[in-house]
């Protein structure tokens, strides 16, 4: 299976699925009703305009493990992405923050969903986390093991850190691509919402024949220009209510954003 396998759309919408804090976060409520309700909710905006993909994150686990989660968070991630894959038809990505690569490709694989997103796959970066290094290596075993056919969706440069011993985004998307085996990479801005610069998507493109997405800063305003140079497109910030992360789907954004997605088309 390959990127366009699960992506029958040239340009794919993935929207971004952040669930409200789990078990054992420092924001959790105490029940998971209202973690599957308000999941569910947002997946019928997105399936009702037609989004392409989910990602589907615990963002709001703040502050996050660097890298393995714990098991109550595993459980409650696949419990709710199990039920979202029973009502969204379209491909599913699972983003185990910050970057527990082994548990997200066991929950997409228990979920049946199509893809992982991996912060940081290859090198080691500084991150508000501390320091994170990749470990593609055991990754894409398990994968393997497990007799799996998840793709792997990795970062770039990703956002909220700086790649320590910084060699240039080139000659680390080289390495995403041939000794990493990504099957697609994310180039981002700075931090969550903040626009991708250009110079960085052509700089990847020069330097891998993977698809590219963009990771942050997509909006209506910018939607045709990076459409023309990226292979997908996921929005998280813009979807939400005054374009902040932290918040709630809001469907008017949905629908205005889709319907200028399908004008340019």
């Amino acid at each position: 299976m390959n990127y366009k396998d699960i992506f029958t759309s040239p340009k794919p919408i993935i929207a971004c699925i952040h669930l409200m804090p789990l078990p054992g976060a420092p924001f959790y409520k105490g029940e998971m009703e209202s973690v599957f309700e308000t999941a569910l909710q947002e997946v019928a905006i997105f399936k009702k305009y037609n989004v392409d993909g989910l990602i589907v994150e615990n963002f709001r686990d703040m502050p996050f493990y660097p890298e393995k989660l714990p098991p109550e968070t595993i459980a409650a991630m696949s419990a709710v992405i199990r039920e979202i894959r029973n009502s969204f038809p379209g491909p599913i990505g699972v983003n185990a923050l910050r970057n527990d690569a082994q548990s997200a490709m066991a929950i997409a694989i228990a979920t049946q969903a199509q893809f992982i997103r991996v912060n940081i796959h290859t090198g080691s970066a500084v991150t508000d986390q501390g320091l994170i290094h990749g470990k593609a290596h055991e990754t894409l075993r398990l994968r393997a093991n497990l007799k799996s056919d998840v793709l792997v969706f990795a970062d770039v440069d990703v956002k909220h850190a700086s790649p320590l011993g910084n060699r240039g985004i080139e000659a680390e998307t080289r390495d995403l691509t041939d000794r990493g085996l990504a099957d697609a990479i994310i180039v981002s801005g700075e931090g969550t919402g903040q626009p991708t610069k250009s110079l960085d998507i052509e700089r990847v493109r020069e330097n891998t024949n993977l698809p590219i997405l963009l990771g942050s800063g997509v909006n209506p305003g910018n939607l045709k220009a990076l459409s023309e140079i990226a292979d997908g497109l996921i929005v998280g910030s813009y979807f939400k209510k005054d374009g902040k992360a932290v918040n709630t789907v809001e469907e008017g954004r949905v629908k205005s954003f889709m319907e200028k997605r399908k004008a340019h088309h």
